[in-house]
């Protein structure tokens, strides 16, 4: 595989990636519970590839990004990482919230200033 393949292949299986993140957020949004186990197994799956993408990544020599086309695939490969960390930092809250409001028995509210102290140190604790 050439090295412009190689970078291509990393971009497409992103692209699958920010597309799974999404999908997992829009059930988020919409179910107010934790996924599935098809939406696990099918992030799982695009985990494992993106290990085999990154090691053969790893194998494309550094001064093959000075060259204009391999760049621009580089750049818009980063912006598409970024994305993807942005949804699925986006996921986790809401999958706090989630697993928060499952705790709770119906139509009982926590008090405003205590759900966000708690949602402030479970961040400072995972941060």
């Amino acid at each position: 595989m050439t090295q412009q393949e190689t970078i291509l292949e990393h971009h497409k299986l992103c692209d699958e990636i920010h597309q799974c993140v999404l999908d997992e957020n829009r059930f988020l949004r919409q179910q107010m519970r934790a996924p599935d186990a098809a939406l696990l197994d099918r992030k799982r799956a695009l985990l494992a590839r993106l290990d085999i993408t990154l090691a053969a990544l790893r194998g494309v020599p550094a001064a093959s990004a000075r060259h204009p086309d391999v760049r621009d695939q580089l750049e818009k490969t980063r912006a598409r990482i970024l994305q993807i960390l942005q949804l699925d930092r986006e996921n986790e809250q809401l999958l706090l919230r989630c697993s928060l409001s499952v705790n709770r028995a119906p139509g009982t509210a926590l008090p405003v200033a205590a759900s966000v102290s708690m949602l402030q140190k479970i961040y400072a604790r995972c941060s």
